[in-house]
């Protein structure tokens, strides 16, 4: 089956499709708003997404990628005061395993923030990234 494309819409013609408009949902969710992610970035992600999961996406898929992203972007510190301590320690163990796991979709996440210079500069310190 041919997997269905994201869409960005068009002079207001045709409109953002639903995967971007959930992941623009979960990213308001973690206080991150959608307009500090490139679209481009965010197509890579709902296209990360698609590829993990045989079908679509399911609707609970995206906010737990979305609070990767925010703690990635946002970094430790603002992130925890908009999420909390629990949220801020989920999002730490998910960088560790990744880093430990090497190719999980939780590090292609990562290392996408990576390559498109949105991660905090404190998240690559904190934990040795780097895009070699």
């Amino acid at each position: 089956m041919a997997r269905r494309r994201s869409s960005l819409g068009f002079l207001g013609m045709f409109g953002r499709s639903g995967d971007l408009r959930q992941l623009d949902a979960a990213l308001r969710g973690v206080d991150l708003h959608p307009a500090l992610v490139p679209e481009g970035a965010k197509l890579t992600v709902v296209n990360l997404m698609k590829d993990h999961w045989p079908d679509e996406p399911p609707p609970q898929a995206y906010p737990p990628v979305a609070l990767l992203l925010g703690y990635c972007i946002a970094g430790p510190e603002a992130f925890g005061l908009s999420n909390g301590h629990e949220h801020t320690l989920d999002a730490e163990r998910r960088i560790e395993a990744a880093l430990e796991a090497g190719d999980s979709f939780d590090a292609q996440i990562i290392l996408m923030t990576l390559h498109a210079k949105l991660i905090n500069g404190e998240v690559v310190e904190r934990y040795g990234l780097s895009t070699d």
